[in-house]
């Protein structure tokens, strides 16, 4: 090969690096069980869901969560992340989960098909197996307190994002305003996701932060029965 065949080699494998997935992140372009930075778990405000899914379905319920029971702050997730992205359906096809299993999750993810889903696309990336890996949603949900304001919420109620990070960072000591994001739908609050070490220490992720809702004002429906 001549020297300028080499040179255009090398810097083709060069260019090629570059733009890689990080050897950490990835194996053979599939998401790694275990690879990750950190946890973010999500809480989703139910009755924000259950306005918008009335809306979706013409006023009809839609289904165990929005019927009766009344729900207020619920796990939407556990979500293991990198610094910039996230990795998702690490084992595909997923190993299966008991019913048994699903059921025992009901009280903080008010919707079997939740506990499915979530399992397939985030759970399977912790390198957990099923039962250590909810019994760790168990644990970092314990480990956030609501704030006292949006513990029993009987009428609507407007918001910033702010006030309600600020809030959640009032009730949990550790917690930053880098740490929370405040997610929105329809200028409704949908979502709180708070950033948790490995070992479920609150932490920082600017990454999330900076791609939270940007509205001034939000509201919150009550929690209320059908």
């Amino acid at each position: 090969m001549s020297k300028q065949g080499m040179w255009a080699s090398a810097f083709f494998a060069l260019f090629l690096t570059a733009f890689a997935a990080p050897a950490a992140a990835q194996d053979g372009g599939r998401d790694v069980p275990g690879r990750f930075d950190f946890y973010v778990l999500s809480l989703s405000w139910s009755p924000s869901f259950c306005a918008a899914a009335a809306e979706r379905h013409s006023g009809r319920s839609a289904g165990g969560q929005c019927g009766a029971r009344p729900y207020s702050f619920v796990v939407h997730g556990l979500w293991p992340q990198y610094e910039k992205g996230f990795p998702e359906s690490c084992q595909v096809p997923a190993p299966r989960i008991s019913r048994r299993l699903v059921s025992s999750m009901l009280d903080l993810m008010p919707a079997p098909h939740l506990v499915f889903n979530e399992w397939d696309k985030h759970g399977t990336c912790s390198g957990l197996a099923a039962k250590a890996y909810f019994d760790m949603v168990r644990k970092a949900r314990t480990a956030v307190k609501i704030p006292p304001e949006y513990v029993d919420v009987r009428e609507p109620l407007q918001v910033m994002p702010k006030g309600v990070a600020d809030a959640f960072i009032k009730a949990n000591p550790g917690l930053t305003q880098n740490g929370v994001a405040i997610e929105c739908s329809r200028r409704r609050l949908s979502e709180v996701r708070l950033c948790l070490s490995k070992d479920l220490q609150f932490r920082d992720c600017p990454d999330v932060v900076r791609h939270a809702c940007r509205s001034d004002n939000l509201s919150m429906p009550p929690v209320r029965g059908d």
